[in-house]
């Protein structure tokens, strides 16, 4: 018999809600159990209420996995299945996608990548953590996969007192890996590169802007060149930024693998170079801004705000009569209504009358799972520009 945990009655209906967190300060008593383990959580009556993942240090104390009383491990057996089983119907002959989305899986704290025949583990609480090794042998069989390479180098990982680590689990890395996005060949740093390797909650998106390019583009904050490739199949020349020279090394390997020949890349202050183009009058068709995260807590969102109003406000300012920006956020503390807001005082600021085309989030292989917000982080608007 597992050990139970009590939880308050605001904890309760906050799973009765939906949501799958229980807070540090709504647990009653803390279990005399190892941090990961499994534990039944009950209300103060001693009523059921579900099976979850204890965690020993992080402030989110228990993770849940079912509302029904399961074995844990036969459950996230059945989860890995369901997750894979998922992805096969949504991308059939994809060779890179997302497997497992933590919380948007039922699998909190888990995050796992393909990319061809290669897999990315990343482990971020003491329960998935200590199923590492199980879980890479199920996914491996599960997929076929020859390398398991493991990315647990989160910051978050901190909070759960676990070490960042990284290397290959299993199987051989040579080097970067190759994958499609639809006719796009990119590459990706699967022990180097950032998040797994690389962006692949952006891949749907990629490919709505490459739809949509034309003319002359930019793409900001160009990473490994997921919009600028799109882009440059349509558009009469791309110019992809980032601050990175390493960045700019992979996209113009990347222009050069897929024989596009109209892909210029500069190495710049995104924020620097967008003033600049603005202040000489340049003008662009297709502009795309896909910044990192500029807010990563509650406390840093006005400062996160002023940083994507600045942005936005001089690739407006850079758009053509007719032009398209598409303009990303990955920040999960800034909501969409207030990017939203922002972008509309952007628009203002640079006297342009702004038309939403498309509101997208993240790709159908990061699923969102209602009553969790923090599933749905990622903001992605098309707009045309009067």
């Amino acid at each position: 018999m597992i050990a139970a945990v009590t939880i308050s009655r605001r904890a309760v209906e906050r799973v009765k809600a939906g949501h799958l967190w229980v807070y540090r300060s709504d647990v009653e008593a803390p279990p005399a159990v190892r941090g990961g383990d499994a534990v039944r959580v009950v209300d103060t009556r001693g009523w059921f209420v579900g099976t979850a993942f204890w965690s020993a240090r992080s402030q989110i104390a228990l993770r849940l996995l079912s509302r029904e009383d399961e074995p844990a491990d036969e459950l996230v057996a059945r989860r890995l299945e369901a997750a894979v089983a998922l992805r096969t119907r949504l991308f059939p002959g994809a060779d890179a996608v997302r497997l497992v989305h933590g919380e948007g899986d039922l699998l909190p704290g888990l995050v796992a990548d393909r990319y061809g025949t290669a897999l990315v583990l990343q482990t971020l609480t003491e329960a998935m953590d200590r199923r590492r090794d199980a879980i890479a042998d199920r996914l491996a069989a599960l997929t076929g996969a020859q390398v398991v390479v493991e990315r647990s180098d989160a910051p978050s990982r901190r909070h759960e007192g676990l070490e960042q680590r990284k290397g290959v689990l299993r199987g051989t890395l040579a080097g970067p890996v190759e994958y499609r996005e639809g006719d796009v060949v990119l590459s990706a740093d699967l022990l180097e590169g950032q998040k797994t390797g690389a962006f692949l909650d952006q891949r749907e998106n990629h490919l709505a802007a490459g739809a949509l390019a034309a003319g002359r583009a930019l793409d900001c904050f160009s990473y490994n060149g997921g919009f600028a490739l799109q882009m440059a199949r349509r558009a009469a020349e791309v110019t992809a930024v980032d601050s990175s020279d390493r960045a700019a090394a992979v996209v113009a390997a990347g222009a050069a693998r897929n024989g596009l020949a109209n892909v210029r890349v500069q190495t710049a202050n995104v924020f620097d170079f967008l003033r600049a183009q603005a202040d000489a009058g340049e003008r662009y068709d297709t502009i795309v801004l896909d910044p990192p995260s500029f807010a990563k807590s509650r406390d840093s969102v006005e400062g996160a705000l002023r940083g994507y109003k600045e942005i936005n406000l001089r690739a407006l300012s850079t758009l053509s009569p007719g032009g398209v920006l598409v303009t990303a956020s990955c920040s999960f503390h800034v909501s969409e209504d207030a990017f939203a807001a922002m972008l509309l005082a952007a628009a203002r600021d640079a006297g342009r009358t702004v038309q939403l085309l498309e509101k997208r989030g993240a790709g159908r292989d990061h699923p969102e799972l209602l009553g969790v917000p923090e599933t749905r982080y990622l903001k992605c608007f098309f707009l045309r520009a009067a």
